[in-house]
Parts: C-alpha cells; sequence; structure tokens
C-alpha cells in the first residue's frame, strides 16, 4: 500500500531545485547545529566518564577498594595490628565480586640521601598483592619478587620520589623511622612506576611485609589489615555491606574490633571532586539537546514558510492536517537522521583519536593525568541518540500545528 506522506517526503528531498538557496541554507544550519551538539555531547560523556574511570582506578590501585583495620587504629600511618588468618576475613576471598583478598601493613618514616631528605611511608605486601595496577605503570625495572621463607630488601618506588632522591634502579637509601628507640633500614631500588597521581607516588614504597613486621616488633601473624580488591567499583555499596556483616560482630583477643572502611570513605574529597563532573555533564547535556531542538524548529518553520503553496493544494485536494503535518515531521526526523550520522562521525573519531593519539595533554599536578582520558562506550552513545531524536521530536510537534492554519485559498497564491 502506497504511503501518501511518505512519497511526497521522498520527491521533496530528491529534488535538487526542490528549495530556495536561503531555505537550503537555514536548514543546513539547523543539520550543522544537530550534529555540533551530538558530538559535543558524545566527547563530553566520554571524557568525564574516562577521567572518572581514570581517578578511581588510580586511587583504588593504591589503597584496594575496602580495607579491613583495626577499630582503634586512627588516621596516622602508625596502625594497631590485627592477627592474620581470622576465619571471617578469609572468607571473603569466596565472596561472589571479590578479586583478591591481600594483607598489607603500612609504616611512615624519612628517607635520607646526601643532601636529599623526602617523608614517605613504607607499604608492606606479601606474595599474594595483586600487582596488576603497578605493572601498567612501571617504567623501570620490575616489581618485587617475594617469597616465604627470605626477607627482602628490595623496594618499587615512583619516578617522582626516584627523581626527588636523585636515584635510579639499583641504588640504595636509607629509610629512618621514629620510634622507640629509633630504626634505620637500607633498601635496594628494583622497580619503578609512574601513575601520574603525584600526592600518592610521593608518598608509597612498596616493600616485604616482613620488614614492617620487624620494625614494629610484631610476629609473622600480624599485619595493619587487608585490603579487598573488587572485580566492579559498581559492587563496592553491596560487597561492603556483606563483609560488614561478616566481621563487625568478631573482637580480637584484646578486646578490639575490626573496621570496614571503603576507599570513597577514605578519599571522600576525590570521590566528592568526581562526583561533581556529573552535574557538569548533565548540564552540558541539556543545554545541547535544547539547541538541537530549537535548531530543527527554526528548520521546520522555514520548511513551512517554503512549501505553503503546496500544502494549500494539498489541502484543496482534500488532504488532512495531520497527513501535511506528518509530511514535514517525516522530513524533519530525515534531517535529524541526516544530522545524527554527521554528529556521530564527528564525535567518535574525535574521541579515537584522543584516544590513540593522545592529541591534548594535561598538567598531572593539578588533574592526576598526563593526558585526557576517553571512555568511549557504546551505550552512552546510543542513550544520546534516542535523547536527540526524543527531544527533537518534541519540539517539532508545536511548530507543526502551525499547518492546521493554514487557509488553502490563501496559501496557494503565496509567494
Amino acid at each position: 500500500m502506497l504511503n501518501t506522506e511518505l512519497f511526497i517526503v521522498r520527491r521533496m528531498i530528491g529534488s535538487r531545485n526542490g528549495g530556495r538557496n536561503f531555505s537550503r541554507s537555514i536548514v543546513g544550519i539547523a543539520i550543522f547545529g544537530i550534529a555540533l551538539g551530538l558530538a559535543v555531547m558524545i566527547v563530553s560523556v566520554a571524557i568525564v566518564t574516562g577521567f572518572k574511570n581514570e581517578i578511581s582506578d588510580k586511587v583504588t590501585g593504591f589503597g584496594a577498594h575496602i580495607q579491613i583495620l583495626n577499630l582503634d587504629s586512627n588516621l596516622s600511618y602508625e596502625t594497631l595490628p590485627i592477627p592474620a588468618g581470622l576465619e571471617s576475613v578469609e572468607s571473603i576471598r569466596e565472596m561472589d565480586g571479590v578479586k583478591n583478598l591481600q594483607p598489607f601493613a603500612i609504616k611512615a618514616g624519612i628517607i635520607k640521601t646526601g643532601n636529599e631528605i623526602h617523608g614517605a611511608v613504607l607499604k608492606g605486601i606479601d606474595q599474594s598483592y595483586n600487582w596488576d595496577f603497578i605493572n601498567k605503570h612501571i617504567t623501570e625495572g620490575e616489581v618485587l619478587k617475594l617469597s616465604d621463607s627470605v626477607r627482602s630488601n628490595q623496594v618499587v618506588l615512583s619516578e617522582k620520589m626516584v627523581n626527588l632522591l636523585k636515584l635510579g634502579i639499583g641504588d640504595r637509601f636509607t629509610m629512618y623511622f621514629i620510634q622507640d628507640p629509633p630504626r634505620a633500614r637500607t633498601f635496594t631500588i628494583q622497580g619503578i612506576f609512574n601513575t601520574s597521581l603525584e600526592e600518592f607516588d610521593q608518598l608509597y614504597i612498596y616493600a616485604d611485609i616482613k620488614q614492617l613486621q620487624r620494625l614494629n616488633n610484631w610476629h609473622q601473624a600480624q599485619v595493619s589489615g587487608y585490603e579487598v580488591l573488587l572485580e566492579d567499583m559498581s559492587e563496592l555499596t553491596v560487597v561492603t555491606a556483606e563483609i560488614r556483616n561478616r566481621i563487625g560482630f568478631d573482637f580480637l583477643e584484646d578486646g578490639s574490633r575490626l573496621k570496614v572502611e571503603t576507599i570513597e570513605q577514605k578519599y571522600s574529597q576525590i570521590f566528592d571532586w568526581l562526583n561533581l563532573l556529573d552535574m557538569n555533564v548533565i548540564v552540558l547535556v541539556i543545554l545541547m539537546l535544547i539547541v538541537a531542538g530549537f535548531n530543527m524548529i527554526s528548520g521546520l518553520l522555514i520548511l513551512i514558510l517554503e512549501r505553503t503553496n503546496m500544502i494549500g493544494i494539498l489541502k484543496a485536494f482534500g488532504t488532512r492536517d495531520s497527513s501535511v503535518r506528518k509530511i514535514f515531521l517525516y522530513q524533519s526526523g530525515y534531517l535529524t537522521i541526516v544530522g545524527l550520522l554527521w554528529g556521530n562521525l564527528f564525535g567518535v573519531i574525535i574521541c579515537l583519536a584522543q584516544k590513540y593519539l593522545n592529541l591534548i595533554s594535561l598538567d598531572p599536578s593539578s588533574y592526576y593525568l598526563d593526558t585526557v582520558p576517553i571512555n568511549l562506550n557504546i551505550w552512552h552513545v546510543l542513550l544520546l541518540n534516542l535523547g536527540t531524536i526524543l527531544i527533537t521530536f518534541l519540539f517539532l510537534l508545536l511548530p507543526s500545528t502551525l499547518i492546521a492554519r493554514i487557509s488553502p485559498e490563501k496559501s496557494i497564491r503565496f509567494n
């Protein structure tokens, strides 16, 4: 069955001389506005989600998603020990969504090399530690190879710290610990990493956990706590609640209890800052959708004005107003799709160029990254396209009602 409205639209679109230069310019501007708006939305969402993912991955790379500590431990880097191998804690390994459970110990100290002095935190880990994050950012050397029997004096630290101390791979340095009595340990640099997260790069040094146990006069069954790595950051709330249910009622031998702290709680200022970015993107997307809608309104009004004679003739032959409205809505829909195709093309090309060529750089001291990150997610792109189509269609309903007010007698003579 012949669809009259679509037939007329195809004739109008296929006619090279079917429109005046002025109207074609206005319609072209409307298409360009939609394409530009969609491209800006795609790039904006890709950058913000990429930025959040990169920063979250780096922060959790240093501190894991969840930490289990002694409830009596304060905010300093001198922690109270908890016994290793607790049955309730070890059961966390079998939980859904848990990637790794790894013991750790931390202790603050001062590095002295020649004329250089630098405060740092020694983070002790064992052979179960997950090195995936550090391996992605290793620039020289390698990660630690630890064993149960031998205490290693090798360490992994950041490129930023190495440059401050004027050291390199294989160099040795002495770290002093303020305690009673004061102690010192000499370490050898085995690996150097650079995450561009300067606040953390200048702070942490990875070492054998047995070094910290000896410094603290702990036995091998005592640690500062446990880190829990998750498969998916989105499961943080659910998994945290389950862990609290498992260990929240346990008492240690000295009468103390365990506490569960998420990475969002520990570094709330960073994650609050990242959450603020969501509002910026929402505002930008709303503005771009409104601009796209008004662009198509102007384009549709020009199309109606240009085809006033045709509208009058169709009405004179008995065509209903709804059918005439469909003709212009179909044509506007076609123009919207053209704009979306160009917008998707430009937006994706820009994102891919930045992702693989790193065209735009950032100051790591301000943004924690050395280049603009991109997270090009197909679902984000599809949702932006659907949102643009929906908003544009709603905006077009109002001007299309003007067709009902056009008089056939006057419009046929309209020029």
